[in-house]
């Protein structure tokens, strides 16, 4: 059994910094999800239910396998002995070999390890012609509420994504950041292009601007077509922008084509697609989805497994089926009294 000892700070609302013996990660974001960048054991996604205790966690490879920094102009990684604030600071003959943008990101890392995220971001702004310094300015104004000033810098960062992760790996440090998919789902990215788009996202969803969230989103799936996430996240935008738009309902059941029951966010996404064919009244195929999907308990979290049968209520009623939407109603309640409006359905509201 191997141990690994780190201290974790708390340096703002949802920004911890992890500070580890071999390395330190930055987390951003809610509470749900993590992503540790580094090591031989690869790329760890976990991405978590918040309050049920569910995680789901996928390695990703060995390894991101970029080509190491050109030997001429780089500084030889410090000892991983090292704590993360001792590997930031840098003496006065190094600075004066190192360039001004590289020197910016290093001191704000090292503010960003010792709980200044203010500080940080001021160092930062100077670093945002570095890919790496651009990435974390933009996810420091994100988490400070500046959220113009996010998407300028995470502009910056896709841009230049081909550099990201470049000066992480010189100094030695593992940034990690958690990012909200919807209201129950939070997944973990790193420093490259998936991971500034997703971040992008959450910034034009700040702002209102909801056709560059979709245009960001809608990107990532052709980066990555099976990415699961990116799409549950598109389909919830689509459904909330426009509930009952048809053309929004069928991207809805295009974009969940070919998923099976094989986790809790492809049950998520196959809840979005039976709202869809709900939406579009196609109610037999909404309830065989619904009843499929609630088959697999298993590892499903009580909330999701509700807003399952919820939604199959709803399909019973515009079935007319009044028997048994009743008797959904009424496992509902045993569940969970407060669920939505399930009391007043049951005629069990407060008079």
């Amino acid at each position: 059994m191997s141990f690994r000892f780190f201290k974790r700070l708390k340096i703002a609302p949802g920004v911890t910094l992890n500070l580890a013996k071999r390395g330190g990660s930055v987390s951003f974001g809610p509470r749900g999800g993590k992503l540790t960048v580094g090591g031989s054991r690869g790329t760890r996604l976990t991405a978590g239910i918040p309050g049920t205790g569910l995680y789901y966690t996928q390695t990703t490879g060995s390894g991101r396998g970029r080509s190491a920094p050109d030997s001429a102009s780089s500084i030889s990684a410090p000892e991983p002995h090292l704590p993360p604030e001792q590997r930031l600071s840098m003496g006065f003959f190094r600075r004066l070999i190192t360039p001004a943008q590289e020197e910016a990101l290093v001191d704000g890392m090292r503010e960003l390890s010792l709980g200044n995220l203010r500080g940080a971001l001021g160092h930062l702004q100077n670093a945002t012609h570095v890919a790496d310094g651009a990435f974390l300015a933009g996810l420091t104004a994100l988490n400070l509420g500046d959220m113009k000033q996010a998407a300028t810098d995470l502009k910056i960062a896709a841009t230049d994504h081909e550099h990201l992760g470049r000066h992480f790996d010189k100094y030695g440090v593992s940034p990690a950041v958690s990012i909200l998919i919807t209201p129950e789902i939070t997944a973990a990215v790193e420093p490259c292009l998936r991971g500034v788009l997703l971040a992008l996202v959450e910034v034009h969803q700040r702002l209102g601007e909801t056709e560059q969230a979709m245009a960001c989103l809608k990107r990532l799936i052709r980066l990555e077509p099976a990415d699961v996430m990116s799409r549950l996240s598109l389909c919830e935008l689509m459904f909330d922008t426009a509930p009952g738009d048809p053309a929004a309902c069928r991207g809805i059941i295009e974009l969940a084509e070919g998923i099976e029951n094989d986790s809790a966010v492809h049950a998520a996404l196959l809840l979005y697609k039976a709202k869809a064919l709900h939406k579009l009244g196609l109610t037999q195929a909404a309830r065989n989805l619904l009843t499929a999907s609630l088959r697999r308990k298993k590892d499903r979290p009580q909330e999701l497994l509700l807003a399952l049968r919820y939604e199959r209520t709803l399909v019973y009623e515009s079935m007319g089926n009044a028997g048994r939407a009743r008797s959904e109603l009424e496992r509902i309640y045993a569940q969970s009294p407060g669920y939505e409006d399930v009391d007043r359905k049951l005629g069990l509201g407060k008079s």
